[in-house]
């Protein structure tokens, strides 16, 4: 049977992040801590020999200067993807976890609750993020059969993942951290997916943040 291997990488912090506030398809760049944890997990991957087929990256600026540190000592050059993009999260982009409950408390409700089907007034919802998600890790794993992907995204689209890898329920608590600048391991066997492992941030010196999706 042929496996398929992705290493899946969250981006480097924002100053979004650090503010505890949404991103969703906000483009916003890495702050002077993401760019140093973006180098520091590109020179892990090749300290331990880690080989890869293939580079691909969201099209956010965060995902993409990310995948530079990879580039850069790699010698590669990333496919852009923006099925890869975080869950857009339409009127709540922007605003903090303070602020979301008073500004947008039904939305925010909705989220807090896992609501599938709401699509956060101009955004996506649960379930067409997921049909999303699935189409492009079921497209890139079709595409490179029995290869190993290294893959730039992002907290909540990493976190779709796992739910996707592991069958997790879509309205499910979230059961995993998915911090910055994070190593996280799939596999599939060519039948179905499985979690390797996750949320690696050994070869950070400081800690990371965890996603702020739900």
């Amino acid at each position: 049977m042929t496996t398929t291997r992705f290493c899946l990488v969250r981006h480097g912090e924002t100053d979004w992040n650090a503010e505890r506030r949404l991103q969703g398809h906000t483009d916003i760049e890495l702050n002077t801590r993401g760019l140093a944890q973006a180098t520091q997990m590109a020179r892990a991957l090749k300290n331990m020999n880690f080989e890869f087929d293939v580079l691909y990256t969201s099209d956010l600026q965060r995902a993409r200067q990310t995948a530079k540190a990879i580039e850069s000592l790699y010698s590669v050059s990333a496919i852009g993807h923006s099925a890869l993009r975080e869950r857009n999260l339409g009127a709540l982009q922007g605003l903090t976890l303070n602020e979301a409950p008073h500004i947008e408390p039904d939305l925010w409700q909705a989220h807090l609750s896992r609501d599938i089907h709401q699509e956060m007034r101009g955004g996506e919802s649960i379930l067409q993020f997921s049909s999303r998600i699935k189409f492009a890790l079921d497209e890139i794993q079709k595409s490179h059969a029995g290869k190993t992907i290294l893959l730039v995204s992002h907290g909540g689209a990493l976190d779709m993942m796992y739910r996707i890898a592991s069958n997790q329920a879509l309205d499910s608590e979230k059961v995993v951290a998915v911090p910055n600048a994070s190593l996280n391991w799939i596999s599939h066997d060519g039948l179905g997916w499985k979690v390797e492992n996750w949320a690696d941030t050994s070869h950070l010196d400081s800690l990371a943040l965890d996603n702020l999706d739900l």
